[in-house]
């Protein structure tokens, strides 16, 4: 199973099991959605279920918050991440602070494409999990394999807090692999993706597979990657204890640099682990710039697997 159908799949069987589960979005309904992550889903649950509506991320987001407080559990497409902008003061302001202000839970998941990789530009292409681990309130998820984009969605859907959901539109139909069919949960923890014993890189996303790849540079056992898989909540006792393995760390954001989820792992690890450390806490991202629509400029701004070879050979000398 693709990572896209694992996606549709979670969402299947989230409205399956429960009839409070909706969909919404920009042509979510019988188009499928831009990527087709809702294909089929209107044919099976109707309108009701799977409503489209009009290019307006502020009421989408807004009716997601109204109908979760009502006792539903929405969960909202945003074709691109990037405008996710347009529906922030609802999505901060309102769904992250609602908890505080009335005691009211808010069940809803906002469904992110993220990342670049395929030249959209700086409009397509971002990744905005920083704004949202900025603001209280708010869950921020950014799984990298088939299994936890179907596992975390559908913890997500069951979850009493809005979620934002980050999937990498680069892994749709790049990344496969053995999904668990039915009722699947994902906890929002870390994960070893490859034990190692003198260096920890540390990755989420898109970058998981980067990192992998990178990994492969070395021989077996010297490099460990871990998978965030969750922003919020930060899985700190098993980024602080591969650290404590490794002794050597190496954060990967594909995310512009400054204020990225990296500065918070860099932060976490100088504050809790600084006398386990054996070199600098080196962190490989994009620079503070737009990604850019030519191919080739975008894979000189966005993190390869040969940088991040290149800045773990460096650490492992260090």
């Amino acid at each position: 199973m693709t990572y896209l159908q694992a996606i549709t799949d979670g969402l299947r069987e989230a409205m399956r099991a429960d009839e409070r589960v909706f969909v919404l979005g920009e042509d979510v309904g019988a188009f499928g959605g831009a990527f087709k992550a809702t294909e089929g889903l209107y044919d099976e649950f109707g309108a009701d279920r799977v409503q489209d509506f009009p290019i307006a991320e502020s009421a989408i987001v807004g009716t997601a918050v109204g109908a979760a407080i009502a006792g539903l559990r929405p969960v909202a497409e945003v074709q691109f991440a990037d405008f996710v902008a347009c529906g922030f003061d609802q999505l901060v302001n309102v769904a992250g602070k609602m908890h505080w202000r009335t005691g009211l839970a808010v069940p809803m998941v906002l469904r992110l494409p993220s990342g670049g990789g395929f030249a959209g530009g700086p409009y397509h292409s971002q990744n905005p999990e920083a704004w949202f681990m900025h603001a209280p309130g708010l869950k921020v998820l950014a799984p990298s394999t088939p299994e936890d984009a179907k596992g975390m969605l559908m913890a997500a859907i069951a979850d009493e807090n809005p979620v934002c959901f980050l999937e990498h539109k680069h892994l749709y139909r790049r990344v496969k692999g053995a999904v668990p069919l039915g009722d699947h949960r994902t906890p929002f923890t870390a994960r070893v993706a490859r034990e190692g014993a003198e260096l920890t890189i540390v990755a989420y996303g898109a970058m998981v597979h980067a990192a992998l790849q990178a990994a492969d540079a070395f021989e077996p056992g010297r490099v460990e990657v871990l998978d965030l898989r969750a922003l919020v909540p930060l899985d700190e006792e098993a980024i602080l204890a591969s650290v404590r393995r490794t002794s050597k760390v190496l954060i990967v954001d594909e995310a512009n640099e400054t204020c990225a989820a990296g500065a918070q792992v860099a932060a976490l690890v100088a504050d809790r682990a600084f006398s386990d450390l054996d070199g600098p806490v080196r962190r490989v991202a994009t620079p503070d710039a737009p990604v850019p629509f030519s191919p080739g400029l975008e894979q000189a701004v966005l993190p390869t697997p040969d940088r991040i070879a290149e800045a773990a050979r460096e650490l492992l000398a260090y």
